[in-house]
């Protein structure tokens, strides 16, 4: 069963008082005591910061993907009768929502909500869906007069009642609550179920320390002994009964004690209540308001408390009775309501409306310890028949014995036969579909009342022309909606060209006669086959299509189905094969309420003498052996590998033996076959026919002795030659491949898929020899076609995929538009309302995006570092495709709106030139946002839009390449507090990825030092970066000198040092430990790669006018990636300086370059390169001047550090270590249809 829960209750106003626990308690319990159920958990968008903590508090407990979020336009408080149209605009959306995810029990926490808040509820507004509700009390009704005196307010609640009256179930918290339902609203007592309640587990019973002692004092002014009441103030809480009996306890009583009011009070109630506390005698200090207190002081306070005294007079159940009771408290209370079945105790209890009854059981409570430990005893007992465990399994079992067996609602019951409109091309068109459908329309007809509607001028079956009305595309447009049920027959030809636009607008149930739809599309145009690729596959698709290798623009390669398949109100396919296609491109969910009708096909007559008759037509002799393949001659149909077998067992077959290809041939593929036949002297014996009509093709079928069929690269269509075959009772061989591996092997001579050809001539000549066994496989298959395929079966089939389609919650999904209010005069409202659809409703099926926000980059690429890790990135994820996920580069557009960023890709060469539009994304849960760039100047919108999507459910995530600004400010040139919020920022994401475990190491830290608080710890993973340069975009060129400085560099041993020249690189270390080497007299040299940065102006003055610059000290402009190779092929050892680094990039193209390295021993560079670098550690010039020293006579010796065995990973190899850490699967993408072992000969 799956149970939906509205947890509202937990988002609103309320989500801070009892019904927010209760509601969330409650839904924690029945996740964590689903079993075998199925548990989501449906939110309003509207709470954004309340999203965050729910998640949090089922972490663990749910998956991720179980919570999900709707929205729709605001705002929406009932109070404001200027929200009244958006509201019911909510309503409607909301109860879509619930119904999408096709719920067998909505179980409401809170209906009675959305006064003046947005919270929305209603039950069967636009669909009955089978709905339980918590029912918390009546009391407003039962005492209309205090709680509905304002008329907004009545009309509310009583509109929630009517709501209510139509739930399925109630869940009661009491069985006082459950009562009133059945007394006050006539529920039958078997459709409401007391489920009770329990308190939360940080309420009790603890030793109140000095500590706690002093924050009663202090904090809540409490500084003696004293009764204690929590709850609300209003009216039935019987807060001036409570202070007026207070004050009726003999005076050293009264004085010995303090009567705490715990709970959030407005101005005026407390002005008011301190007022009557005066005017009773109370002293000022005797009253204590605290004011809100949270929840782990309200524990501090129940256990500090003397006893804790509750005198409402109504209540539901009365939470804070059992609150007090958990902690041990001695607990005395009203004898109404629920109160009695709470504690449990008639000792305990008073009359609320008795003054002096309450008066009297708190002085004993307060004085006489006996009694006051026998309650606290009592209490302690009587709480542990409360757990949220219990309450739980109680709402589970309500739930299954409402519910349970019931199912998902039938269609509605009419009288007569739904009206159908049946679009589809029809005879004469040359389509086997049309050929389908004509045979599958007189068998429909028994269940439906049908119209055609075609895109043809004329239809020439008579059946079709005499008995069913045939109407065009533009009628059907203006009159769909008299229709009940719609279905389209959909195929990979042009002639079902006029059905995308028409399945957009008007959704009915589709019939996908072939899987792969690329035909079609890449027929509608080139940018449409683009477009549809981009949809389905993202911009990594694109990528796909453009590179040397995509056959034929990626037609074979692309299914091209997706928004055919989304737009569909159902989907019936021929095999089970059409079925796993789908879980292969788009998630193992794809196809899983889709239906399997096999392909209808007419039992076909036959006999000898009919046989006969049609070898004379077609000029066969009676005592050939005649073989028979159907269908068009092409390379996926393996005809070249039939005239093989054919050739190989010609010798056995005898020269009677003909091999006949009944179908169309392109020129070079029919050429090629008939090269291929002399070549092995079978001209007389190989025939290919060319189209023939229909009445041939059935002759042929007729005459044949043997058929044989053979499929490679199956694109999900179904073989009806192969049942065309079967159904006269032709003996038949087919590999299998795709639908064809379905066949029944005791009607089929199946041989393997990727068979070799020896098998083919053999099973050529089995049959052959074998006049009895081509009997009875030919018996079995037109039997079986008679049973499986027969037309009333097929039509029966057929009515219950399409009745099972049209349930009420899927008819009330799919009207949705048609029910909401037309357009506002507020301005922007279509538009919310459009987007408030597109987030609330994801498309299905679709594969999950990785959305790499490159946004910095599309608009200044600075060739920086980090931008050319974002560059490599991009590039490595696009260039090969993903089996589970479609890669989409965006950058932010106007209004933080994000927009597939397809112009950058094209400009790093991904893709190719396309005229496509920049559209906005649309995000989902189970997508993934990724912050790949630094981008530290995202505006507030785009900031509200990343969030926007991380409360919907797309996990988000950001690279963080360093902590550098917040642990050396002292390097930068400017404020880095731009970075402390940039930081901050990412440690309220999902996850930040490192790019060193270091750097992991050191946010890890960072957050346990200054990062924000979090309900959830943050998840913190790290990758290395690639090193192969040629897959990094490179740069290209060279200095006009360079070929004269590399030879110059070559005479003695040449230290290089590569990175921008600013504070944290060391560079001034470096100089200064040269400049002593050289004073020594040691001839090195020293090459310096990198721009100059900040704060570096003394060191620079000191570089460009130094006496050694272009004699052994190296300081080259704009060095390219090409010069920076031969730089590293020049040089003797790198040396890594660098005070501080996230990864060190350098060290890694050193090895690749079998180039020594020298490093600072940071904890980083010891990660990256190992035991394959020298280190040195010290800041002073004397300290890195020696280590050179010591290095070069190592290197003279040939004993220092080498860097050749050094592992490194290349950018494709680093790109899978960051989706591995973002938690994405990696794996390959579904073979695609020009991969098959037969293609590649």
């Amino acid at each position: 069963m799956r149970i939906v829960i509205d947890l509202q209750g937990a988002q609103g106003d309320n989500c801070r008082r009892g019904i927010g626990r209760y509601s969330l308690e409650l839904a924690l319990g029945i996740a964590r005591h689903r079993g075998e159920h199925e548990v989501l958990i449906a939110l309003n968008g509207h709470f954004r910061d309340t999203i965050e903590d729910i998640r949090a508090a089922f972490d663990g407990v749910l998956p991720r993907e179980a919570i999900r979020v709707w929205t729709a336009p605001g705002p929406l408080a009932w109070h404001e009768t200027a929200n009244e149209r958006r509201r019911q605009d909510a309503e409607l959306l909301r109860e879509a929502f619930l119904a999408s995810l096709e719920p067998d029990a909505v179980l409401v926490t809170s209906l009675f909500e959305g006064l003046g808040d947005d919270v929305v509820t209603s039950v069967g507004r636009l669909v009955p869906l089978p709905t339980a509700v918590v029912l918390y009390d009546l009391i407003p009704l039962l005492n209309e007069k205090v709680y509905l005196a304002n008329d907004v307010v009545r009309a509310w609640y009583h509109e929630k009642l009517g709501h209510l009256r139509r739930a399925d179930q109630l869940l009661s918290i009491s069985q006082s609550a459950a009562e009133e339902a059945v007394t006050a609203l006539g529920w039958d007592r078997q459709r409401v179920a007391n489920i009770s309640t329990a308190a939360g587990t940080q309420f009790r019973q603890a030793a109140v320390s000095p500590q706690d002692r002093e924050l009663l004092r202090q904090g809540y002014s409490l500084s003696r002994d004293y009764l204690m009441y929590t709850g609300g103030i209003d009216p039935r809480k019987n807060i001036e009964g409570l202070i007026r009996a207070f004050a009726h306890l003999p005076g050293p009583v009264r004085q010995a004690h303090q009567l705490a009011i715990v709970c959030k009070a407005s101005a005026h109630d407390r002005k008011r209540l301190t007022a009557l506390a005066a005017s009773v005698g109370l002293p000022e200090s005797s009253l204590v308001m605290t004011g809100f207190v949270p929840d782990e002081d309200l524990a501090v306070l129940y256990n500090g408390c003397k006893a804790f005294v509750f005198p409402s007079l109504h209540e539901g159940f009365g939470l804070p009775a059992l609150e007090a009771m958990q902690c041990g408290r001695a607990v005395i209370a009203s004898n109404t309501s629920s109160l009695p079945e709470v504690v449990g105790c008639d000792e305990a209890l008073f009359d609320p409306r008795d003054e002096a009854d309450i008066a009297a059981k708190i002085e004993r409570v307060l004085t006489d310890d006996a009694y006051r430990v026998r309650l606290e005893a009592h209490g302690l007992s009587q709480a542990r028949h409360f757990n949220w465990d219990a309450t739980a399994i109680r709402a589970i079992e309500a739930l299954e014995a409402s519910f349970g067996t019931r199912g998902q609602p039938l269609p509605d019951a009419s009288p007569g036969k739904p009206r159908l409109a049946f679009i589809s091309p029809l005879p004469p068109e040359r389509s086997g579909i049309a050929d389908y459908s004509a045979d599958l329309l007189p068998a429909l007809a028994e269940h439906y009342e049908i119209e055609v509607v075609v895109s043809q001028d004329d239809v020439s079956d008579p059946w079709i022309v005499e008995n069913l009305p045939v109407r065009n595309v533009g009628w059907f447009r203006r009159n769909a909606g008299r229709f009940d049920r719609i279905l389209y027959h959909f195929g990979n030809s042009p002639f079902h060209e006029h059905m995308f636009e028409l399945l957009e607008t008007i959704p009915g149930v589709l019939v996908l006669h072939d899987f792969f739809l690329s035909g079609i599309q890449m027929y509608r145009g080139m940018n449409n086959w683009m477009q549809s690729v981009l949809h389905s596959h993202g911009v990594e698709g694109l990528a796909a299509l453009a590179r040397p290798d995509s056959e034929e623009h990626g037609v074979w390669t692309f299914p091209g189905n997706l928004s055919v398949l989304q737009n569909a109100a159902g989907i019936i396919v021929h095999s089970e094969w059409s079925k796993r296609l789908a879980e292969q491109w788009y998630g193992a969910d794809a196809a899983r309420d889709w239906a399997v009708v096999p392909l209808l096909r007419r039992s076909a007559d036959g006999d000898d003498a009919a046989r006969l008759e049609a070898r004379r037509q077609l000029g066969l002799a009676d005592d050939q052996l005649v073989i028979c393949s159907f269908g068009d001659v092409t390379p996926n149909k393996l005809t070249v590998e039939l005239v093989e077998a054919f050739a190989s067992a010609v010798a056995k077959l005898g020269p009677r033996a003909k091999l006949v290809l009944v179908g169309r041939a392109g020129e070079a593929y029919s050429h090629r076959v008939e090269q291929l036949s002399r070549t092995f002297g079978l001209k007389n014996q190989v025939e290919v026919t060319g189209w023939v009509d229909a009445d041939t093709y059935h002759r042929y079928q007729q005459a044949a002795d043997i058929a044989v069929q053979l499929r490679t690269m199956s694109r999900g269509e179904t073989s009806a030659a192969a049942l065309d075959c079967m159904r006269h009772g032709l003996p038949l061989i087919a590999n299998a491949n795709g639908a064809m591996a379905e066949l029944d092997a005791d009607a089929v001579w199946l041989i393997p898929d990727q068979f070799e050809i020896p098998d083919l001539a053999k099973a050529l000549v089995r049959l052959a020899e074998a006049p009895d066994l081509r009997q009875r496989l030919g018996a079995a298959a037109r039997a079986l076609i008679a049973d499986r395929h027969a037309p009333p079966r097929a039509a029966r089939m057929y009515r219950d995929a399409i009745e099972a389609f049209n349930t009420p919650l899927r008819r009330a999904v799919l009207g949705l538009t048609d029910r909401l209010a037309p357009s506002r005069p507020e301005a922007g409202h279509d538009r919310a309302l459009a987007s408030a659809l597109a987030s609330s409703f994801p498309p299905r099926p679709r594969r999950p995006s990785l959305f790499i926000d490159v946004s910095y980059i599309a608009e200044l690429d600075a060739r920086t570092g980090i931008q050319r890790v974002t560059r490599a990135i991009v590039q490595a994820l696009l260039s090969r495709s993903h089996a589970s996920f479609s890669v989409v580069p965006v950058r932010r557009a106007a209004e933080g709106q994000y927009v597939v960023a397809l112009r950058f890709s094209e400009t790093l060469g991904c893709i190719a030139k396309t005229s496509l539009p920049e559209e906005p994304i649309d995000a989902f849960p189970g997508d993934v946002f990724l912050g790949l760039d630094l981008d530290a100047f995202r505006d507030e919108f785009a900031q509200a839009e990343v969030d926007r999507m991380r409360a919907m459910g797309v996990k988000v995530v950001h690279v963080v390449y360093d902590l550098l600004p917040v642990r050396m400010p002292q390097h930068f040139n400017s404020d880095t507090r731009w970075f402390v919020k940039w930081l901050s920022m990412v440690a309220s994401l999902d996850g930040a990825i490192c790019i060193s475990r270091a750097v992991a190491d050191d946010l890890a830290a960072w957050m346990v030092e200054s990062g924000p608080a979090r309900k959830v710890p943050l998840e913190i993973g790290w990758f290395h970066l690639g090193a192969d340069v040629t897959n990094s975009a490179p740069t290209r060129g060279l200095p006009a000198d360079a070929e004269d400085v590399l030879a110059r560099l070559k005479r003695c041993p040449t230290f290089l040092a590569v990175g921008t020249v600013e504070p944290r690189k060391g560079y001034g270390q470096t100089l200064a430990a040269f400049e002593a080497l050289w004073a020594k007299g040691i001839d090195v040299n020293l090459v310096i790669v990198g721009k100059p940065g900040w704060t570096m102006g003394d060191l620079i003055d000191r570089l460009r006018r130094h006496p050694e610059l272009g004699r052994r000290l190296f300081w080259p402009d704009e060095v390219s990636d090409e010069y920076l190779e031969r730089l590293y092929a020049a040089s003797s050892c790198l040396i890594a300086a660098s005070e501080g680094e996230g990864f060190g990039l350098p060290l890694i193209e050193a090895a690749q370059h079998k180039l020594p390295i020298l490093a600072r021993g940071l904890p980083v560079f010891r990660e990256i390169a190992g035991v394959h670098a020298a280190y040195f550690d010290g800041e002073a010039p004397e300290a890195l001047a020696q280590a050179i020293e010591l290095w070069l006579a190592a290197f003279r010796e040939g004993r220092h550090v080498r860097s050749d065995a050094m592992p490194w990973l290349t950018w494709q190899d680093s790109a899978g270590q960051l989706l591995r850490a973002v938690g994405v699967e990696v794996e390959s993408a579904p073979q695609t249809a020009c991969q098959s072992a037969f293609s590649k000969r």
